[in-house]
């Protein structure tokens, strides 16, 4: 059996979490319940108040308990610094150093081995951040997100800082997101919904599927008549590509948690389930070739496109890409649900109605 480890990072719940239909418990038991004991977080999402106002011991406390109870391990605290917007100026390079340490300091108090850097931040914010980290037992890591890739000039660029300042605090988090070799059908759906003509959608998925420049399909979809919608479709090309995963067997050394990125998860004629926009199978065995032995946290995203026709399910969604996983990694139980995903939340409702 691979040494790969499942977990799940709690943003795949946010409908949920977001419409009180589920707590922090019932997001925590449920990951559990499907083998999937690694857990990551957005701290802003779990911890009311978070950044602006810090967590509340309290609240910490039953984070840990938590935890412990249902026999899981914090990988991951994913911290924002958006520095850009920050009260209306651009936080100066100290206020960004000194803005990743609490967040550094955060991670350590919840337990995290880890903490996710957004893309958007400069390598040398990071490089000075290092040393604290190091105190800390933190390693920060990178994202990885498309459109950005292992060979693109601004994760070179981190690469060679992260190596010239000797720190084995600084790494990488791939987003599978970045391998997208098919047009998520959701998002077709979706583009079909609010107004794209079919013979359009049709002409788009067809264009990402030869790999048809970006540039060249938008205006192609402009001669065809497309308008609004039509454009939005043909810009998603911009932003997405299927990348090579074998491009992170150069970065391995510094690779430490993994984004299971997906949009949407499907069952085939055979049971199987399948995301048929990103080569899961692909995904894992290079990361086999590579030695990985951290965390695959799945991370729901199709929610956002589905949700004004229908209400997401997102436990079943995990479910499903928990299942996937567990086949690849080659275990031999199938993940299943044990206990109603919002048992927590309508325990508490009956509490506060008796009351």
């Amino acid at each position: 059996m691979s040494k790969i480890k499942r977990g799940v990072s709690l943003y795949s719940y946010q409908n949920e979490t977001f419409q009180g239909k589920m707590t922090l418990e019932d997001c925590i038991r449920t990951s559990a319940e499907l083998g999937a004991r690694g857990i990551e977080i957005i701290g802003e999402q779990t911890f009311w108040g978070w950044p602006e106002y810090g967590a509340a011991d309290a609240d910490v406390e039953n984070w840990h308990r938590l935890i412990k109870q249902y026999d899981c391990t914090p990988v991951s605290h994913d911290f924002m610094l958006d520095y850009k917007r920050y009260k209306g100026r651009i936080m100066p390079f100290d206020e960004q150093v000194a803005s990743v340490k609490r967040d550094i300091e955060f991670g350590a108090r919840l337990g995290m081995k880890f903490i996710r850097a957004l893309v958007s931040i400069a390598p040398e914010v990071l490089v000075a951040a290092a040393p604290h980290a190091e105190e800390h037992g933190i390693k920060i890591l990178i994202e990885v997100h498309a459109p950005l890739h292992f060979d693109h000039p601004w994760i070179v660029r981190h690469a060679e800082a992260f190596e010239k300042s000797g720190s084995d605090a600084l790494g990488f988090l791939p987003d599978m997101g970045m391998f997208l070799h098919a047009f998520p059908p959701v998002w077709k759906e979706k583009f079909l919904r609010i107004g794209v003509p079919r013979n359009i959608a049709d002409y788009i998925e067809k264009a990402y599927a030869d790999r048809v420049l970006s540039e060249y399909v938008i205006l192609e979809v402009q001669e065809m008549g497309g308008t609004g919608p039509a454009i939005a479709m043909a810009e998603t090309l911009r932003h997405n590509a299927a990348f090579e995963p074998k491009r992170m067997l150069d970065y391995m050394p510094r690779i430490h948690n993994i984004h299971g990125k997906f949009y949407q998860m499907m069952e085939d004629t055979n049971g199987d389930c399948v995301e048929p926009s990103i080569p899961y199978d692909e995904i894992v065995k290079v990361l086999q070739q590579g030695g990985y032995e951290g965390y695959i946290c799945s991370e729901y995203e199709g929610n956002r496109w589905i949700e004004d026709a229908e209400e997401p399910d997102s436990v079943e969604q995990v479910r499903r890409q928990q299942v996937m996983l567990a086949k690849l990694l080659g275990e031999a139980e199938v993940p299943t649900i044990k206990t109603s995903p919002t048992a927590s939340a309508d325990a508490e409702a009956t509490r506060e109605a008796a009351e």
